[in-house]
């Protein structure tokens, strides 16, 4: 059941933070707080307000990678009357959600009962590429993610994920010194659910989750063979896979953009269902298909 809030709520403006898992939405959040003046973020389960955790329960501290889905939803019943209830006694103007799909962002709103956003920021919007690469390495090579509040905070309640902090600076140029003050602090931790004495599984067993995926994307195309293989060179100490695959494609699709999309949907689906990192996905089209 949906939380139901006071007709007051209603009024409050949402921005909304889109961008896939890893490409630096958490670090980034602070900073698109700031410019828009902007109260109360959610992330991940938690209702931060300005350098403190006031309600929800992290994601990050799940397990399983589907519990932590659960939980960033706020698919739990105690966990979302809990945020509710914060949100209808806070004194707020502006929240900014974060979420890795608009489709995400609807549903987080929705168990909340909060308005439709006003605004959707792109995460490659306020992060250069190289910045969004550099994020996605340290998800994927080390773990590593941000809550966006103080260590202090996060040691508090989460001391058995939490790993560093991180002080974002600015530079003020005096009349005789340059004076560096901090602007906010982030914390890093590695979630429960990546710490990877990384899952085996057989060859045959991933080629049918592809081959379910694949299925679930398209069912069009057509998958005439899978090799897989483990990851070599500095990944292979997280046991990370490399799938290949030799696909007929229906002649009334449009390849541009295709290919990518297929990369990247069966990357995360196979992620998100069974916590096996898989580092590349290659795609080689064989044939069209009349249909």
């Amino acid at each position: 059941m949906r939380a139901r809030l006071p007709f007051l709520l209603q009024k409050r403006k949402v921005y909304a933070l889109v961008g896939e898992s890893g490409t630096g939405k958490s670090f980034h959040a602070k900073l698109v707080a700031q410019k828009y003046r902007i109260s109360l973020i959610i992330d991940d389960g938690l209702l931060i307000k300005d350098n403190r955790i006031i309600a929800g329960r992290s994601a990050k501290e799940e397990k399983s990678y589907m519990a932590a889905v659960r939980m960033a939803l706020f698919d739990g019943e105690e966990q979302r009357q809990e945020v509710a209830a914060r949100l209808a006694i806070e004194k707020f103007r502006k929240i900014l959600v974060l979420g890795t799909s608009d489709k995400m962002i609807s549903k987080i709103i929705g168990q909340l009962g909060l308005p439709k956003p006003g605004k959707f920021i792109r995460i490659e919007d306020i992060a250069s590429r190289d910045e969004i690469e550099s994020a996605l390495r340290a998800r994927r090579i080390e773990g590593k993610h941000v809550i966006p509040a103080p260590q202090t905070e996060v040691k508090r309640s989460y001391s058995d994920i939490f790993f560093d902090a991180i002080r974002v600076r600015k530079k003020k140029f005096g009349p005789q010194s340059i004076v560096v003050t901090p602007i906010h602090e982030k914390s890093l931790v590695r979630p429960l659910y990546s710490r990877r004495e990384r899952v085996k599984i057989s060859e045959i067993a991933l080629s049918q989750m592809a081959l379910l995926s694949i299925n679930v994307y398209d069912a069009d195309i057509k998958v005439k063979q899978i090799s897989v293989k483990n990851a070599e060179g500095e990944m292979s100490a997280n046991h990370g896979y490399q799938l290949v695959l030799l696909v007929d494609l229906p002649d009334n699709r449009e390849l541009g953009g295709l290919i990518t999309s297929l990369q990247h949907y069966v990357i995360e689906d196979i992620e998100r269902f069974t916590g096996i990192l898989i580092e590349e996905v290659n795609i080689v089209v064989d044939k069209f298909t009349q249909m």
